[in-house]
């Protein structure tokens, strides 16, 4: 068995990860925040009581007054300890930030919600456990037995055990009325669910038919929205409340709360963003929900299970307040006010940057760089499963894509909108991945040539009409609606420059600016012709969610059909053509591998396929990043990683954050 026993400075208790058969070996950077299970002066923390300096003064007065049990009754046997980035911080403060409207609450995850079984570490080289004290994972890579920290406490003081994991998986994740689809990481590669098997209150093993090579990394990627990612959000004694499973009046209870069916009422109690009273294993506990008046907010949990070194209970900071801005500019204005302590989402665009510089005295601030895994500012996406039969011949046309992309001229497009900062760039893994770079892949059709790109159409049969507009498979002119996120400005004007390019083409196409909620509707819906979103996949994500390389999950916006058929393994969505398909195929047996090496091998496979396909265009490679931080935020490492996978600031523990006052 290898095992993933806990992260610490000490080299005798150092974290290794040996992922289950793959030989690779990684230790932790003395950089990164470390963990263990030994603070310094550990017999101190357990002297409880009132006035207790290894906990926030307001958690103090609470002991004092009787209404809340002392320290050593509210932490673990073992608490996780953390090193801070800086040094040990010191309590209280509210930090302040935003996020642009509800259809973005993600946000609140990224900061607050990161407490999964295991976690990436800050520099995204490891797996590191969390909630779970220890993972054994077998040579196959087909069992994994997580032991839980004895002792830890929902938000509410009631013990979280084995039990709320059974709870998580079996009553909700495999209710098929709750989640018609069992999260993929949690199957195997012949469709099986995983099995779940209680060996003691705090001991649980995950099982699988075949081999899940990824499953820890994918576990760890989960940065919101699945029971294992966010363990948080399924407390038994709580939500069991509102399942027929332990309450037989749960149907009814859901139609007197005006909810038409149980499952809707059991979500919108499961929801750490909208309900005030769900327990969590968070490091604060929701005070204020989105949804209602133009802030949502989280409070301390007194029964938060980490401390520092110094054996003090995290987290250093009391509150986080969270604005639902109604448009990017306010929140820059707020930036530039030096309002938000540590932000970056929405207002750190390269546009934004010089004027964001120029108020950092006013605003004593500091603007920090942060290692982007993007591959791409921007992705254009066709519908290649587009609902009308016409449009999607068309869009499936390969030479018609790759004459859109040799007419867009992304040396006007570094310069007017990237501030002069990247390159030319399709959707394809970045150089410095070296194991899946490939320069002919990255630099294809990348050329701005409006000769070549009109003889394409030319040689493929898109004539032109009397008033030069380029005609369908339909014989009609070709006209492109683009659904684009209003957050992403950038996005927004870099399609403007494209519409103008695609005239020369004539190809015309109208931009639909409209929120990422609608966004994501009309897509789930498969109602849109074409899309652009940014470039996830560029670094170690490429493989842990590849879906611009293949229509690998809902995020695939060219083929979100052919994206469900593939996850829902045939059960539902429309099969994919050969090329696809053998994709999917393949990836099916990436997963089933327990070699890192070949897994690596099949991912190339995958990419050739891709490659030769060209499913999507790109447009510029990102080299340049960042994000805000007051002078007084202390503990928040610099530089820092942005990725989706490795959802930033979470794996940076925001616990340790502190306000220097």
């Amino acid at each position: 068995m290898s095992a993933l026993p806990s992260e610490t400075p000490r080299p005798s208790r150092r974290f290794v990860l040996q992922a289950a058969g793959a030989g690779l070996l990684v230790t932790a950077s003395a950089a990164a925040c470390d963990l263990s299970t030994s603070p310094r002066s550990r017999h101190e923390q357990h002297g409880g009581g009132s006035g207790d300096t290894r906990e926030a003064p307001a958690l103090a007065e609470q002991v004092k007054a009787g209404k809340l049990p002392p320290l050593s009754r509210r932490l673990p046997d073992k608490p996780l300890v953390v090193t801070p980035v800086e040094k040990v911080g010191t309590y209280g403060g509210t930090w302040r930030t935003g996020f642009l409207g509800p259809a973005n609450s993600y946000w609140i995850y990224y900061t607050a919600g990161y407490e999964g079984l295991v976690r990436w570490d800050s520099k995204w080289n490891q797996v590191v456990p969390n909630v779970a004290e220890s993972v054994e994972a077998s040579p196959d890579g087909k069992e994994f037995t997580f032991t839980l920290r004895k002792g830890v406490r929902w938000s509410d003081g009631k013990p979280f055990t084995a039990a709320d994991i059974m709870f998580s998986w079996e009553d909700c994740m495999l209710n098929k009325d709750l989640f018609p689809i069992p999260v993929s990481f949690m199957v195997s590669a012949d469709g099986k669910p995983a099995q779940l098997t209680k060996v003691d209150d705090h001991t649980f093993r995950v099982s699988f038919d075949t081999p899940n090579g990824l499953f820890l990394q994918r576990m760890a990627s989960q940065s919101y929205g699945t029971v294992f990612g966010d363990t948080a959000s399924y407390p038994r004694h709580y939500l069991g409340k509102s399942h027929p499973k332990y309450n037989p009046s749960a149907k009814q209870d859901a139609r007197k709360q005006h909810f038409s069916k149980w499952t809707e009422l059991f979500l919108s109690k499961a929801d750490y963003t909208t309900n005030l009273d769900l327990p969590t294993l968070n490091a604060w506990h929701l005070t204020s929900p989105v949804g209602r008046g133009n802030q949502a907010s989280v409070g301390r949990n007194p029964y938060y299970w980490k401390v520092d070194t110094d054996g003090k209970q995290l987290p250093y900071i009391d509150r986080i307040v969270y604005d639902t801005a109604g448009d990017p500019n306010t929140m820059l204005l707020k930036v530039m006010n030096g309002e938000y302590q540590f932000h970056y989402p929405v207002v750190n665009t390269l546009q934004n940057k010089p004027v964001i510089a120029r108020y950092r005295d006013r605003g004593r601030y500091k603007i920090f760089p942060m290692t982007f895994t993007r591959m791409n500012w921007m992705v254009i996406a066709l519908n290649l499963t587009h609902r009308d039969a016409a449009t999607r011949r068309t869009f499936q046309n390969r030479d018609f894509r790759i004459a859109l992309s040799h007419a867009i001229n992304r040396t006007q497009l570094i310069e007017a909108v990237f501030q002069r900062t990247g390159k030319p760039w399709q959707a394809a893994p970045r150089q410095e991945q070296a194991e899946f770079y490939d320069e002919e892949m990255a630099t294809q059709y990348t050329e701005y040539d409006l000769d070549k790109a009109n003889k394409l159409l030319d040689a493929a049969g898109y004539e032109r009409d009397k008033n030069g507009a380029r005609l369908g498979a339909d014989g009609k002119p070709i006209f492109i609606t683009f659904d684009v996120n209003n957050g992403d400005t950038q996005a927004v004007d870099a399609l403007g420059f494209v519409r103008d390019d695609w005239k020369n083409l004539g190809i015309h196409i109208e931009i639909n600016s409209i929120d990422r909620s609608l966004f994501y509707t009309r897509k789930e819906a498969n109602k849109h012709d074409a899309s652009v979103w940014g470039g996830d996949g560029g670094l170690k994500d490429a493989m842990l969610d590849p879906r611009w390389y293949f229509p690998a999950n809902a995020e695939s916006n060219y083929a979100v059909p052919w994206a469900t058929w593939f996850t829902s393994r045939g059960q539902s969505g429309e099969k994919p053509p050969a090329a696809p398909l053998r994709q999917m195929q393949l990836y099916w047996k990436l997963l089933e591998e327990p070699g890192a090496d070949r897994r690596t091998d099949i991912f190339r496979e995958i990419l050739k396929i891709a490659k030769q396909q060209f499913y999507v265009i790109g447009t510029v490679l990102p080299l340049s990043v960042y994000g805000v931080k007051t002078d007084n935020f202390k503990n928040a490492p610099d530089p820092m990683i942005l990725a989706y996978l490795h959802p930033d600031p979470g794996p940076d523990r925001p616990e340790q954050f502190f306000l220097n006052s």
